[in-house]
């Protein structure tokens, strides 16, 4: 017995004698005391948690050289090489993560709406719960600052640049067609419903080297990557009628909705400015399917829309009206995937393809086009640290476009192209620390219409001053192809890519439900297109000698919290701009642009009568226009325009809504421009008339029915 006692306090002295003491203190970057950090050696059961001091201590039977490991939510994990004999009392600096939700992100240029918006100044619902937008994504975007409402044509314009030089991607990949087909002075919408997107990045200059072919801006749609339930949805509307279903299983789900519109009920209650032979009628469609992989989600979506419309416009040089029937088909599909592989490698690639065919009537005369374009990606990304992450990536665009031009005389004129571009790119986020970051990128591509390369950088730089205000600065190149009206007819004598530089200095302040910011820009125009007749025509001279500028203020305020049930927002915008493009005689404001714009969004829920209510306020001072009666180049300018539009949504049931909203209910008589006679009458004087809205209001009422699983799912959000 003496025997074993003996050998058992051997083994207990010797185990005792074989523990060594590790001992320290963890602190932060200011050396403040860090407790409850989580202490071990790597490999090891052994380790400690901080005291409030920031102290720990623990024993440990490993030996020799090993990896200390110190791990706090907020903070980097350190990981600090030790001598297990020697480590004690020593001190841990923890640096601040910069993964963190109150981390600097860089704002310079863009706006976001998403539940997965780090800084979100808009929410979902906003998108088409604005007064006077109509479910109309563009309308909704056309109420926040660097914009331009341009009532005779609907497109985006932002910040001194032309509709066609905003682009718009779909889960990262592009479409060629995003809006409607239409004639001179007859405003369109964008083509997507926003029932399948669940978040929006709407960026007004500086973006990211993944994004090319645009010149000024650049509009992400992303669709939903999980439904929540099953739900049917039924819209019977003055305009049409509208239906949406989703199903959801395991890993997969599958939305689908179709709409109908028809604008004769409108037109024959609304007096109109112009002379409608058909009203304009469209039958549409949009899928989207999803599968979840282990690793990733595929997504295919695809939308079609078919529309016509016959109208009679006035001329100021025709002796009478010209007949515009127009008939348009275009086709979408997109299908994207985003998954991780590898050592946490992640990869987004996918394809798109868009058609569209236009078949117009112009009194005797018919033109009849075609486009289809197509673009492949695939873009990988790394987190190298919490402080580096790479991504890089390839980008292919295809455009064919044809036109036939047919005239009553029996001559026919065709034109068109067929482009291909190749591009690279590669972009670098990285965190110094919680309060700098900067993504710095280049892309590289390859022009085979215009025979050329291009190189184009782009950086970005954040700082944040406090918790909930920083600075954001970005710089970059950007090159856009000449639009399908140049390129068409310049095959033999190519032209080159139109260039911009954008400088971009933004300031946001966030906190409780308040949103603030401030933005200012310079952007460099080079290379523009121009001509040397009235319009863009086969005989004409086509060059790259234009130019321009655009420069700005640009103030956004939103606040969600001050008052119960009321969110309100107010966006200005300054700029002065001008160009020398096109067919100008002189460098001058372009004539779609304001000097200023104001708009102030409200929306207010009243719960004793389950509304809610809201009205958009929109107005903008007169624009340029060109009186051939005066000397000067583009000296005219029209009255101011201000528009007041109002909506109300009322919950009949928690899954039926009865909607109403109308446009301009102060009835203002706003003026776009004026179109002038090519020659002047017997008394010298060039003839004009106005080009006004089509109807003074637009009247909308609509009956909203939501079927889902949980009887609780309504279609606010997409009103």
């Amino acid at each position: 017995m003496k025997t074993t006692l003996t050998f058992l306090f051997l083994v207990v002295s010797s185990f005792l004698l074989a523990q060594k003491t590790i001992s320290g203190k963890v602190v932060d970057e200011k050396g403040k005391p860090v407790a409850g950090a989580n202490i071990f050696i790597e490999g090891t059961y052994d380790g400690a948690t901080s005291s409030d001091s920031g102290s720990f201590s623990f024993t440990t039977t490993a030996t020799g050289n090993q990896t200390l490991v110190v791990s706090f939510l907020i903070y980097e994990t350190s990981r600090t090489a030790i001598d297990v004999a020697t480590f004690t009392d020593k001190t841990i600096k923890l640096s601040s993560s910069v993964t963190a939700l109150d981390a600097v992100v860089i704002t310079a240029g863009t706006f976001e709406a998403g539940d997965k918006s780090r800084v979100s100044v808009l929410k979902p619902l906003d998108i088409v719960t604005t007064a006077g937008s109509a479910g109309n994504i563009i309308a909704a975007l056309q109420t926040l600052p660097g914009t331009q409402t341009v009532g005779e044509d609907g497109r985006l314009f932002v910040r001194g640049g032309e509709a066609n030089e905003t682009q718009t991607f779909v889960d990262g990949i592009r479409v060629a067609q995003p809006y409607g087909s239409t004639t001179n002075n007859l405003p369109t919408r964008g083509r997507f419903s926003p029932f399948l997107f669940s978040g929006i990045a709407f960026s007004t200059g500086g973006y990211s080297a993944e994004y090319g072919e645009a010149l000024s801006s650049v509009l992400l749609l992303n669709t939903q990557d999980n439904p929540d339930q099953n739900k049917t949805e039924i819209s019977l509307m003055t305009v049409g009628l509208g239906i949406g279903n989703t199903q959801k299983w395991k890993k997969s789900s599958l939305s689908v909705n179709a709409n109908y519109l028809n604008l004769a009920p409108y037109q024959a209650a609304i007096p109109q400015n112009v002379d409608w032979n058909s009203p304009f009628q469209s039958l549409s469609g949009e899928t989207v399917y999803r599968y979840n992989f282990n690793n990733g989600i595929l997504k295919v979506y695809a939308a079609f829309d078919a529309s016509k419309f016959d109208i009679n416009q006035e001329n100021i040089n025709a002796p009478k009206k010209i007949r515009v029937d127009l008939n348009n088909n275009n086709f979408y599909f997109n299908t994207s995937y985003k998954g991780v592989f590898g050592n946490n490698w992640q990869i987004t690639s996918g394809l798109s393809y868009g058609y569209s065919n236009n078949v117009i009537n112009l009194d005797s005369d018919k033109v009849n086009n075609e486009e289809n374009a197509a673009h492949f990606k695939v873009k990988l990304k790394k987190s190298f640290s919490d402080r580096l992450k790479l991504s890089f990536g390839a980008d292919y665009f295809v455009t064919q476009f044809h036109e036939d031009f047919s005239q009553s005389s029996g001559m026919v004129f065709n034109s068109g192209y067929d482009s291909n571009i190749a591009a690279v790119y590669s972009e670098a986020d990285i965190f110094f620390s919680k309060k700098w970051a900067a993504k710095v990128g280049i892309r590289a591509a390859n022009n085979s219409v215009l025979n050329e390369n291009a190189i184009s950088p782009r950086v970005s730089f954040a700082y944040k001053m406090a918790k909930n205000s920083q600075f954001s600065f970005a710089y970059g190149d950007f090159t856009q192809t000449p639009n399908a009206d140049y390129l068409k007819y310049t095959v033999n004598t190519p032209l080159e890519s139109e260039k911009a530089s954008h400088y971009l200095l933004n300031f946001q302040y966030a906190k409780n439900g308040k949103t603030f910011r401030a933005e200012t820009y310079y952007k460099n125009y080079r290379d523009l297109v121009k001509f040397d007749t009235d319009v863009a025509a086969f005989n004409s001279n086509f060059n790259n000698s234009g130019s321009g500028y655009a420069t700005g203020l640009d103030l956004f305020w939103r606040d969600n919290n001050s008052i119960k049930n009321l969110e309100y927002w107010i966006s200005y915008s300054y700029i002065d701009t001008k160009r020398d493009y096109r067919n100008f005689k002189a460098t001058v404001t372009p004539s779609f642009v304001a000097d200023h714009s104001l708009s102030i969004v409200t929306k207010y829920f009243i719960t004793n009568w389950k509304s809610q209510i809201g009205f958009t306020n929109s107005y903008s001072s007169g624009r340029p226009y060109n009186n051939p009666n005066e000397t000067k180049f583009m000296n005219g300018k029209t009255k101011d325009f201000n528009n007041l539009s109002f909506n109300w949504a009322y919950l009949l049931a928690p899954q039926k809504i009865l909607y109403f909203s109308v446009s301009n209910i102060l009835g203002t008589q706003n003026v776009f421009g004026y179109e002038y006679a090519k020659n002047p009458n017997s008394a010298g004087i060039y003839n004009r008339r106005e080009i006004i809205p089509t109807a003074d209001r637009f009247f909308f009422v609509g009956f909203f029915w939501t079927i889902s699983n949980d009887k609780k799912d309504n279609q606010l959000r997409n009103l």
